[in-house]
């Protein structure tokens, strides 16, 4: 058993699926050949008829006793041992691939089989082969599979995959049968599923939070939309429950109107107070004014930024604020924390949020994060083991956006259609793909560019990720401004209302993520906008598609699609699947029945 364990250790699997999903990389096949096919591994019966040493070679010729015919051989590399076993009248069954020279059949340092008619299992793994071999075949057994909660079908696959009789039933053309690959992405699909399920840890809450939203929600120049009310009734349950602080995850394309849901959760703490921790200065001003505009006036809110406080956040309802909440000693517990775009804070930050609310080591404020990257539904699935997830996918209007590739010749054109919409007071935001001269990138830089926009129009605003007042830009520009020239910086959450034209250049350079968020800067009011993606490669497959798809969980699906494609390098897609298998952009379906098994299991245990 120890020794079992450090082999366990050794090749880093922790679960018996872990095993299980060790598969074989090839199979040495000892079945009498029914066929002699050229450029093709043949096991066949065979006499010596002579042999003789050239130029320091044992050279074979042999009798093929079922099909009649001679083949001959040479072993490059002998022993002693190869001239006594290959003496002329002996019979053997050997094995290799056969090659055909002028009509004569030639099979090249063929090895003598032993056991004829077996399918041995070959695998690469740091262990020996020995050593693999033994833990397969002391594991991997029917009952150990169907305790793990396998069905019979996945069960017999597996023990075929390991244990195979012959080579045909599980192989096509050299890889596995479609039927076995199913069960592969299953089994991968639903191990990974069972191990997060068993790494979530829950707290009791510090309140049940209860409070009424209806002044809220009556008050409110909108209806909200169906899947908005579905998420704030989500929150909502979670809140009520004492018993178990929330963990809940909310993704929402850009638009779909998170800020409700998060005024929302405010209100269902009443009496009791909330927390939310933005990003940025512009992101917490933004929200505070939403939040000004919308809850009720009986609400106390009080916005925290570094040097600069509205309100007084020890008496305040609901605290909104940036990463500065972390250094205010004497800010008040709150049973309600959340965090918006939760990926731009490391996890230490968030930690340090959730701290500062720290009664007692067995009770946790409710915790709510906010994102407006959307994920593949595949991945969300994933994380609602380690977390609750909930997707806002739809907007709660129709935005008019058309999505264009263009290249240098469509130049002139754009110029023109710049100038109407600043004359229309619109504006506009051109992102570069970096704020210096490069060589290694056939674009403009920032710098480069600004002075052809700064001769031709006015209010023309420059910002990007180094710019320590990058707030400030933004926040004039949105007063101000006509052109805003700017890297990604831009990429999440600033409101323009006014914005109708984006230009990304060397869009190609992006991942389809990014260019999305970009695209959800323009038509925040319902105004006909345009988002152009200036590329020296228009022809560009990606590109393509992203104009033609607007919903951002597709898009987060497509970029999964397009992860290899080699122009993506700004690090937006993860590169390098976690899963052999599973392909986390087609197979929805297989992690949804992996769920569906593990909630089945549960409920027998």
């Amino acid at each position: 058993m120890e020794e079992a364990k450090a082999l366990f250790q050794k090749l880093k699997i922790y679960s018996l699926l872990d095993l299980a999903l060790v598969v074989p990389t090839s199979y040495n096949d000892t079945t009498l050949s029914q066929t002699l096919e050229v450029g093709k591994v043949c096991t066949v019966e065979a006499k010596v008829i002579e042999s003789s040493v050239y130029n320091g070679k044992l050279r074979v010729t042999f009798q093929l006793t079922r099909f009649g015919r001679r083949l001959s051989s040479t072993f490059f590399r002998t022993t002693p041992y190869h001239y006594k076993l290959f003496e002329p009248g002996s019979s053997h069954v050997i094995q290799g691939r056969i090659d055909e020279y002028r009509g004569y059949l030639q099979m090249p340092q063929p090895r003598s089989v032993n056991k004829v008619g077996t399918v041995t299992p070959k695998y690469k793994t740091v262990l020996k082969e020995s050593e693999i071999r033994t833990l397969i075949e002391a594991y991997i057994t029917e009952k150990n599979l169907f305790d793990e909660g396998l069905d019979s079908k996945e069960v017999a696959a597996l023990l075929r995959i390991h244990f195979p009789n012959s080579l045909d039933d599980i192989y096509e053309e050299g890889a596995f049968k479609a039927e076995f690959v199913q069960v592969l992405k299953f089994v991968e699909a639903y191990n990974h599923l069972k191990k997060l399920r068993g790494k979530r840890i829950d707290f009791r809450a510090m309140e049940a939070l209860n409070g009424s939203i209806d002044a809220f929600v009556t008050h409110l120049p909108f209806t909200l939309t169906a899947e908005q009310q579905q998420v704030i009734a989500q929150i909502r349950s979670d809140l009520g429950n004492a018993k178990r602080a929330a963990r809940r995850m909310v993704v929402g394309d850009v638009g779909s109107g998170k800020t409700m849901v998060i005024l929302a959760a405010a209100m269902t703490a009443l009496p009791h107070r909330s927390i939310l921790m933005a990003p940025t200065s512009l992101l917490a001003l933004q929200l505070y004014e939403e939040a000004q505009k919308h809850l009720p006036k009986t609400v106390k809110i009080a916005l925290v930024m570094q040097g600069h406080d509205t309100g007084d956040y020890r008496e305040a309802d609901f605290i909104i604020g940036t990463h500065a909440l972390l250094y205010k000693e004497d800010l008040p517990k709150a049973p309600l924390v959340m965090v918006d775009e939760q990926h731009r804070f490391g996890t230490k930050q968030r930690q340090m949020l959730e701290a500062l609310m720290d009664t007692d080591e067995d009770v946790r404020p409710h915790y709510i994060q906010f994102s407006a990257t959307p994920i593949p539904r595949t991945q969300a699935m994933m994380e609602s083991e380690l977390i609750d997830v909930s997707l806002i996918t739809t907007t709660p209007f129709e935005r008019e956006v058309a999505t264009k590739v263009i290249g240098r010749p469509d130049f002139p054109a754009l110029l023109e259609h710049i100038q109407d919409e600043i004359a229309q007071k619109h504006q506009v935001l051109i992102v570069y793909p970096l704020v210096e001269e490069s060589t290694e990138i056939p674009y403009q830089s920032l710098e480069e560019s600004r002075g052809f926009w700064e001769e031709r129009f006015e209010n023309v605003y420059v910002t990007h990720g180094k710019d320590k007042g990058k707030e400030e830009v933004l926040l004039s520009f949105r007063q101000h401004g006509n052109i805003l020239l700017a890297t990604t910086v831009v990429e999440v959450g600033i409101s323009l209302p006014r914005l109708t034209l984006i230009v990304i250049v060397g869009a190609e350079r992006l991942g389809l993520a990014t260019l999305h968020q970009l695209r959800g800067r323009v038509g925040r009011n319902g105004l006909q906008s345009w988002c152009y993606l200036f590329s020296n490669k228009p022809q560009n497959e990606r590109l393509q598609k992203f104009c033609e798809t607007t919903n951002g969980f597709d898009i987060a699906k497509l970029d999964l699609k397009f992860r290899d494609s080699g122009d993506i390098i700004d690090g937006t897609i993860q590169s390098g699947q976690k899963f052999k298998w599973l392909d986390m952009a087609e197979d929805e379906k297989v992690v949804a029945h992996a769920k569906n098994r593990l909630e089945a299991v549960k409920l027998e245990k």
